[in-house]
């Protein structure tokens, strides 16, 4: 009996909130149990826990030390010294992101997106029907929000445009994160709003592609051989590139991609649509001749 109370003692409280942070963390270390072979009770008694205590630490539910992220790795025979301090890091961080602010305001994916990208090495994106949301302006962004979600109160259209230009700090700043997008001209050249929204909007990429950490690149609408309409994805780079992360739209929502064949699909994608662009300098070019035709 005293053994069963000692245990629950040392367990971590259950996380409150699940964020994609967490969630990968437990994906992580569930990944390095089962290619050892090893199962969950296994991996418990090594910590003198239990394997209950193990599916919520994998599950994301459990915080997990920094002490014992470490005993895990080495009895999973891990032998990547980044890994593991990657690992350890994303188990002890405590920051709390401006993202939590919009908790139970607005859906969890918003928040799981934003912390995401907070944590992003570098940013790969291909956007083929709207322009990418971390280029949007404010005006931009509403547009859109209101045409989608016809009738939506103000109270909650607001916060959603609020969080998409916060979102844009991971962008901009003092130490902004290596950005690289691809966009159609079709997204370019819709009005989602009028023509002074439009003209803006053109204008804020442009502003955004003189700075050098980041790039824009068009895919011209008379571009032969491009098939790539639902090519619409995200990339994020992890502190060590096992840790990257892919995001696309599913039918039920964003979906978050961590398993390394789908990340070696969405890095063919990307450079697979890149081969349709124009450069960098030929893409500000013609966003510049766009606005002088609105």
């Amino acid at each position: 009996m005293r053994a069963v109370v000692e245990t629950r003692r040392r367990r971590l409280p259950p996380k409150r909130h699940l964020t994609a942070r967490r969630v990968r963390l437990g994906a992580e270390l569930r990944k390095l149990r089962e290619a050892t072979g090893m199962k969950a009770r296994e991996a418990a008694a090594l910590l003198g826990a239990d394997a209950v205590q193990i599916s919520q630490i994998e599950s994301g539910v459990a915080g997990v030390s920094a002490e014992r992220v470490r005993r895990l790795a080495a009895h999973y025979a891990c032998t990547d010294e980044a890994l593991v301090e990657a690992l350890v890091a994303m188990a002890t961080d405590r920051t709390r992101g401006w993202w939590e602010e919009y908790r139970g305001v607005l859906p969890p994916v918003f928040l799981d997106t934003a912390e995401v990208e907070h944590h992003a090495t570098f940013l790969r994106e291909v956007v083929i029907t709207h322009v990418p949301g971390l280029l949007q302006t404010a005006d931009y962004a509403r547009a859109v929000y209101a045409f989608m979600m016809p009738g939506l109160p103000e109270a909650e259209l607001t916060p959603r445009v609020e969080h998409r230009m916060r979102r844009r700090a991971v962008i901009e700043g003092d130490d902004p994160t290596p950005y690289e997008t691809i966009v159609h001209e079709f997204a370019l050249r819709i009005r989602v709003a009028d023509r002074q929204a439009s003209q803006a909007q053109l204008l804020r990429i442009l502003d955004q592609i003189e700075q050098e950490h980041a790039a824009v690149r068009v895919i011209p609408t008379d571009q032969d051989g491009f098939a790539g309409a639902g090519a619409s994805m995200m990339y994020v780079g992890g502190a060590v590139p096992r840790l990257d992360t892919g995001l696309r739209d599913a039918p039920t929502g964003t979906a978050f991609i961590d398993a390394e064949p789908q990340l070696a699909q969405l890095r063919t994608l990307f450079r697979k649509v890149e081969k349709a662009t124009l450069d960098p300098v030929a893409s500000r070019d013609f966003i510049h001749r766009l606005t002088k035709e609105l």
